[in-house]
């Protein structure tokens, strides 16, 4: 039973109170990262980031206005189809969007659909987003079909304006339409349509998800019917502060912000903040029950889990940051976006909730509010007996746990990161791809995406000759050249489907053949050769970036741990980890979702999530073995640190994964693939690397792991050594 106090102990400025009989005596913080000792400084810190809210609260709101979403944005500048898509401003309007009516009856049209088609035409040419005349109706050879070619202008921001033009389109062809004729808009326009409903909100969508997610895992963890409000507004804090200081960088730095970047920060800032909260609010309540004073447990638990937070944030910001080196402009333009997310989210979780915590008072824990002298102890419980489990064979536990996770792995020859098609984009059925199937069966498949061919005005005859003898393009579809500024224009049309495999063939021997047209500098774009030279860049950012974040992410840890066999053998876990996620996604993706493809972008970023995020948590295990282990050795540290941290480490990853999860209520294969492999891959390396494999690592190799630094030399504690209880931190 504890001692009375008096009411103003328990104010921020008390000193600590005498401490119970039997218990250890509350301890002073002189180094501290709250060095905070009037009740009114602590406001002060409040009212200044509340400051800093009102004033990046007005940008963060046009964040989406600054977003860039069209691929030729999110290409790299030295990109082929990039120079083409330059040039070719000068002989049409960069804007155009062809959109594809398609007018089908499986028995044959009739000649009252054939007059409809030719109708609809008529007023489609009156429309005045036009950029061009309409071409069609043309019908099908087999009878069954017609298609109307419209090509539309709807400017820069066509990805937000392609649903309004293409409903008008819509209630055009559904107008008296004859019973029985399937109608569809399918072409760029259509699918820019189905793209724009598809992530139309998503920042709303997953905002909104996250929260009910991280609510949820809070309320199950703690619960308690407050303690969940503190972290859940500190991360909203974060992620509006985050999302001004990132519009400042796009609106006067150039940084190139996709709605997929937006969206991803959201779960990144919730879930990364929410993590550094559950492991400060651990630590917290274990030195409340040491300390009188509000004040003096926070400092504590700061001075010994911040620099596990600030180790955590700087090994995923920078991680992030490495983004930086590609040449895909959308891929880099994720690195800064990330970091700023990431660092925000740490400081804000380093001041300002350490503060709001404290003011608060000890009541936010209830029910179970921690005392001074209450007895829970790190050598009892659930961690505890799996550590236990571990010590009696670890070099069993790790190498059968390396084995499975390398069976999981194989799974990787069933990856397809090559890219997806337009049908395959879509978790659902979409109208576009309807339409485009259709006029697979009946028409050239490109009419709406030829390719797009420029070179110098001198050398354009024998590039039009050179284009007339590659294969997959349609005969006699190469379009005259057309001459303007010392450029030549002109415009092919492939045989097959402009996101198909056979359509890359294509364009590279394209690109062979024009390119041996001496002097004529002749280059070849549009659509396919964009999603190429996508697909390009994404390979080359694979194999530039992957190497980059390893050493970055070794270097942190050796600093943090000081050693070098510890550093390699985490690297080693979570790159085998990353290694059985993307085994096991692939496998799930064909067999199970049926998906056909993974987008270029996965396994990059799929690699980096996992590398970065997974090595926290061995972070935050890592850091408190070693703290433990000056004053007992490693392996009686090996298992209090497990012990001691295994509950929060795995709350935290569950949070993690929950948030990434969340990207699977969006319609698209890209965030579903990317949602599924993340929330996996972190359960993995929460579950199994870090409790067992780790764990397992340092008991069977013992003090030897923190070589060269002094610590390796310390011995293990002897077994009549008494067991520390968990709320008696070691002393540094």
């Amino acid at each position: 039973m504890t001692t009375q106090r008096p009411p103003s102990s328990e104010s921020p400025a008390a000193s600590p109170a005498a401490s119970p009989a039997g218990t250890a005596p509350p301890r002073s913080a002189s180094s501290t990262f709250l060095p905070f000792r009037r009740r009114r400084v602590l406001y002060l810190v409040v009212v200044l980031w509340l400051i800093v809210i009102g004033t990046t609260a007005g940008f963060s709101s046009k964040l989406s206005g600054a977003e860039k979403n069209t691929v030729e944005e999110s290409l790299p500048s030295s990109a082929e189809s990039t120079q083409v898509y330059k040039i070719q401003s000068l002989f049409q309007n960069p804007d155009t969007v062809p959109a594809v009516i398609v007018y089908e009856r499986a028995g044959g049209l009739t000649a009252q659909d054939r007059a409809k088609a030719t109708a609809d035409a008529k007023q489609y040419a009156t429309l005045t987003d036009l950029s061009g005349q309409v071409f069609g109706p043309q019908f099908s050879t087999d009878g069954q079909a017609a298609q109307t070619v419209i090509p539309l202008n709807l400017g820069q921001n066509y990805l937000t304006k392609a649903k309004g033009a293409v409903s008008a389109l819509h209630g055009i062809a559904a107008n008296q339409a004859p019973p029985g004729l399937a109608i569809h808009v399918a072409g760029p326009a259509g699918y820019s349509a189905d793209l724009s409903k598809a992530v139309g909100g998503i920042d709303g969508t997953l905002l909104y998800s996250t929260l009910v997610v991280v609510i949820a895992i809070l309320l199950l963890t703690y619960r308690s019917p407050v303690l969940w409000l503190f972290p859940i507004i500190c991360a909203g804090i974060a992620l509006t502060v985050a999302q001004g200081i990132i519009y400042l960088l796009a609106a006067h730095a150039g940084l190139t912000v996709s709605s997929d970047g937006a969206g991803i920060l959201t779960i990144l800032v919730f879930g990364a903040t929410t993590d550094y909260s559950l492991l400060l609010i651990a630590r917290y309540r274990e030195e409340l029950r040491n300390h009188d004073s509000r004040v003096e447990a926070m400092s504590v638990a700061l001075r010994r889990s911040g620099p596990a937070v600030i180790a955590s944030a700087a090994t995923v910001a920078i991680s992030m940051l490495c983004l930086s080196f590609a040449d895909m402009n959308a891929t880099r333009g994720l690195g800064p976006v990330f970091a700023v997310g990431i660092a925000v989210g740490a400081l804000v979780m380093l001041t300002l909730f350490p503060l709001l915590m404290v003011l608060c008072g000890r009541w936010i824990f209830w029910p179970s509010v921690p005392r001074v002298g209450d007895g829970e102890h790190a050598n009892v419980g659930r961690w505890a007996a799996v550590g236990d489990r571990i010590a009696r064979r670890p070099r069993l536990a790790w190498i059968g746990t390396a084995l499975i996770l390398a069976v999981g792995a194989i799974g990787i020859g069933q990856l397809h990161s090559g890219g997806l098609s337009v049908a395959q984009e879509f978790t659902a059925t979409q109208d576009s791809v309807v339409g485009n199937a259709a006029v697979a069966r009946h028409f050239d498949a490109a009419v709406a995406s030829p390719l797009v061919i420029t070179a110098r005005a001198g050398g354009a005859d024998q590039v039009h000759q050179a284009l007339q003898t590659v294969p997959g393009i349609a005969p006699g579809s190469v379009t005259a050249p057309v001459l303007k500024n010392g450029y030549a224009y002109q415009e092919a049309t492939l045989t097959g489907a402009p996101d198909s495999s056979a359509a890359y063939v294509t364009v590279r021997n394209a690109r062979t053949a024009v390119h041996a047209v001496a002097g004529a500098d002749a280059k070849v774009g549009g659509d396919s050769a964009m999603n190429l030279d996508a697909r390009s860049a994404s390979e080359h950012d694979r194999e530039l970036i992957a190497p980059i974040v390893l050493a970055v992410v070794l270097a942190i840890l050796i600093l943090l741990l000081r050693a070098l066999v510890s550093p390699l053998l985490l690297i080693g876990t979570v790159v085998l980890s990353c290694a059985t996620t993307l085994g096991v996604s692939a496998l799930v993706f064909r067999h199970v979702f049926h998906f056909g493809a993974e987008d270029n972008s996965f396994p990059l970023y799929v690699f980096v999530f996992l590398i970065a995020l997974g090595i926290d948590y061995n972070i935050f295990l890592m850091t408190r073995i070693r703290e433990e282990a000056h004053n007992v050795g490693t392996r009686p540290a090996t298992l209090r640190g497990l012990a001691s941290t295994g509950g929060v480490i795995t709350s935290a990853g569950i949070v993690l994964a929950g948030t990434f999860a969340v990207l699977g209520t969006l319609p698209l294969t890209q965030f579903a693939e990317l949602g599924f492999a993340v929330a996996f891959g972190v359960l993995i390396d929460t579950v199994i690397v870090r409790s067992v494999m780790v764990t397992a690592l340092n008991l069977d190799i013992g003090r030897r792991i923190w070589w060269p630094s002094a610590l390796w030399r310390k011995p293990d504690a002897t077994e009549a050594t008494p067991v520390r209880d968990a709320e008696t931190p070691a002393r540094s």
